[in-house]
């Protein structure tokens, strides 16, 4: 794989078989080509395992595409694409055809946009939707449902709406929201993510999903509230871990929210979730879910005292839930 930088856009190449972990690819290229706007958060291509789409997107894909052989996910959407590195997963493993993508600026889902096209092989078909804008909103009116809606959507309120004009973010994003949100949700800075399940009822084809991929910093009976109390009906696809990326500038700011008085947010050493997830089967995690959580509670730190043993360079964790939710 490699990089290089044109002024302030990033343009990388990566094996697909690599980023997928596939023998090789039939419906995208061999090699992805990727542009990566100026807004758009870089993939981490050089640490494929710390990369959240290759990570915890691609293994959920597959265990859909495993339980849904006899009825094929043809439809995706991906709020807040990035790049489109979700969709190119998608269109690969899941074999979908109709691809919906949103992000919050124009730049982004044009540059996604192509990405998605330019890497899909022509053959395959792609009929591709993109739309700049909120959360699902620039896919509404045309007509189109999906089988998968697929989110992984910033948690941390930022303080000032100029950073996002000019910073490369994955965590954060401009308060406040003026639809009416659960307290709950808001207490455990969740409020994209509500709305997200709130927004996709009307997106959703018939035995569709919502897969929510969730920083498990937060009890897992939160994250079910939320898909419950956006009328949908929760379960767990998978649970596992992974190490805290731009740990000092995440771990701090849930340290800092905490000693407001929201929270205790959940981080634990890298090492104390190696171990304990070492021995479990990913494709059994999600419906052990509740059980994982409740074992490894004893190795929690709380955001404070996971902030204090960063700074002692201790290597922090979280876990990852990857929450679907449906239509009852």
């Amino acid at each position: 794989m490699s990089q290089v930088i044109e002024k302030k856009t990033a343009i990388f190449s990566v094996s697909a078989a690599d980023y997928l972990d596939i023998e090789l690819p039939s419906r995208v290229k061999e090699n992805l080509r990727i542009t990566v706007s100026e807004r758009a958060f870089v993939p981490q291509i050089n640490d494929i395992q710390a990369d959240w789409v290759a990570s915890i997107a691609v293994p959920a894909f597959k265990l859909i595409a495993r339980r849904r052989q006899k009825s094929p996910a043809r439809s995706f959407a991906s709020i807040g694409t990035g790049v489109g590195l979700d969709a190119l997963a998608a269109i690969e493993i899941l074999g979908t055809t109709e691809v919906g993508v949103t992000d919050l600026y124009p730049d982004v889902v044009d540059a996604a946009a192509g990405n998605i096209a330019s890497n899909t092989r022509p053959e395959h078909g792609l009929k591709l939707y993109a739309g700049h804008g909120d959360l699902l909103t620039p896919l509404a009116g045309r007509g189109i449902g999906f089988d998968v809606i697929y989110e992984n959507l910033p948690n941390l309120p930022l303080a000032d709406a100029a950073a996002l004009e000019v910073e490369r973010t994955s965590a954060g994003y401009v308060p406040p929201r003026l639809e009416n949100v659960p307290q709950f949700a808001n207490d455990w800075m969740l409020v994209l993510h509500y709305l997200a399940l709130r927004q996709a009822r009307d997106f959703l084809n018939p035995g569709g999903m919502v897969i929510s991929t969730l920083g498990g910093r937060v009890p897992l009976g939160i994250l079910a509230d939320l898909a419950s109390s956006a009328g949908l009906k929760p379960s767990f696809l998978t649970y596992t871990w992974k190490v805290q990326g731009e740990a000092e500038d995440i771990v701090g700011s849930y340290a800092e929210w905490q000693r407001q008085g929201l929270g205790p947010f959940h981080f634990y050493r890298a090492e104390a979730l190696e171990e304990a997830f070492a021995s479990i089967d990913l494709e059994e995690s999600g419906l052990r879910a509740l059980e994982i959580e409740k074992q490894i509670a004893p190795l929690r730190l709380d955001a404070i005292a996971a902030w204090d043993a960063l700074q002692h360079g201790e290597r922090i964790g979280h876990t990852v839930a990857v929450l679907k939710s449906e239509l009852d």
